[in-house]
């Protein structure tokens, strides 16, 4: 049941009588228990509200430079991936380096856990291949070839059954986890895949590109749904929202577009930037868009009124990435001016400037408690 409306000042009482009517399964001697997890997750919601970050550990992960950082669900590993054809996984707590994961033969330029599970990880290199590891072990349990350029981006589908990955031969491809076969190309674009990303439930799959279009795809035959035609220039940066049915994306035409999902009709142009939208992202439930620029500001748009709602201006150079915190209070900001910026995504206000790498930081990230955040530059 999704409660994506759910504030900590909501009416439970209330709420719970409005699902015991949509859901039968909820009889008068589950009510309580409904009660408590809800309860439970109105605690989650305001659990960060005034937490201040402190500089925790500074890892000099790689020789040669590094390409991405991520996270795994809890916060409690993270990996780096490197020019110098590795990946490598952290335990945050201590900063040890758990493995190396070697192989490649080129950048291991894309990573990922697969969240929430967090047992695995896939790499996606400049080598034209993706390879899928154990987090326990650090073995690799396949590798995926059969693309004829650079891999640039990737990700699983949330239920952990398929990687899929987008490569400068301006194909997407599906792999199955389990026994390494590829099992669809998506192939219609003119130009390299930059961006790609799976609906929540996994039938459906969009795919960016420098031939300025987002395809949407139906995951199970592979064929292509819709074409969004409408930015002037690359895209830069596209998903899905939680209950899949807004798609946003982000170009360097300096615009951000709003699409239905089901239709892949045009919603709303998302305007203001002064220079390119580097990067889009929708808040957990849906209802809030955040978009970075060139111009070194961020905004954040309602979803429903498509309306600017703040503006996070501050930062003294371009700003390549952007995002949430689970709970939907704060947003996380990385630049180019060597700093990382949190901020109140209701009132535009700087809760906190996060300072110490010393050239351009390209890479953020929460866990999902929202209480760990990891910065790559």
């Amino acid at each position: 049941i999704d409660l994506l409306d759910l504030s900590p000042a909501t009416d439970v009482g209330a709420l719970v009588e409005e699902i015991q009517k949509a859901e039968p399964l909820i009889t008068a001697s589950r009510k309580e228990q409904v009660v408590h997890l809800i309860l439970r997750l109105q605690e989650k919601l305001g659990q960060q509200e005034d937490h201040k970050f402190y500089l925790f550990k500074v890892l000099r992960a790689h020789i040669l430079p590094l390409t991405n950082v991520a996270f795994n669900k809890s916060g409690s590993c993270f990996i780096t991936g490197s020019y110098d054809r590795t990946c490598k996984v952290w335990d945050t707590a201590s900063g040890e380096e758990l493995h190396t994961l070697e192989g490649h033969r080129n950048v291991v330029y894309a990573i990922a856990f697969n969240n929430p599970y967090g047992d695995k990880i896939a790499t996606g290199s400049f080598d034209k291949t993706c390879k899928l590891w154990s987090v326990e072990t650090g073995k690799c349990y396949h590798t995926f070839r059969g693309h004829t350029a650079e891999i640039v981006c990737l990700s699983f589908n949330l239920q952990s059954t398929l990687i899929a990955t987008g490569s400068m031969d301006t194909t997407a491809k599906l792999w199955d986890i389990q026994n390494g076969e590829e099992v669809v190309v998506l192939s219609g674009h003119s130009a390299e895949i930059i961006a790609l990303s799976f609906n929540t439930m996994g039938d459906r799959i969009i795919t960016g590109s420098f031939d300025h279009t987002v395809a949407v795809w139906d995951v199970g035959s592979g064929r292509k749904l819709h074409t969004l035609i409408g930015h002037r220039a690359e895209i830069s940066s596209a998903q899905f929202n939680w209950d899949c049915s807004l798609i946003v994306t982000g170009s360097m035409d300096k615009t951000c577009m709003l699409w239905n999902a089901v239709t892949g009709t045009r919603v709303a142009t998302l305007t203001g930037h002064d220079d390119e939208v580097l990067d889009v992202c929708f808040d957990y439930t849906g209802q809030r868009i955040a978009t970075s620029s060139a111009d070194g500001s961020a905004r954040v748009y309602n979803a429903e009124t498509k309306k600017c709602i703040a503006k996070l201006e501050g930062h003294g150079g371009e700003i390549s990435k952007i995002c949430f915190n689970p709970q939907g209070s704060r947003i996380l900001t990385a630049s180019s001016d060597k700093t990382v910026r949190l901020w109140d995504p209701h009132t535009g206000q700087c809760i906190q400037i996060l300072e110490g790498h010393t050239d351009e930081i390209f890479s953020c990230a929460f866990n999902y408690k929202g209480n760990i955040i990891i910065t790559g530059n």
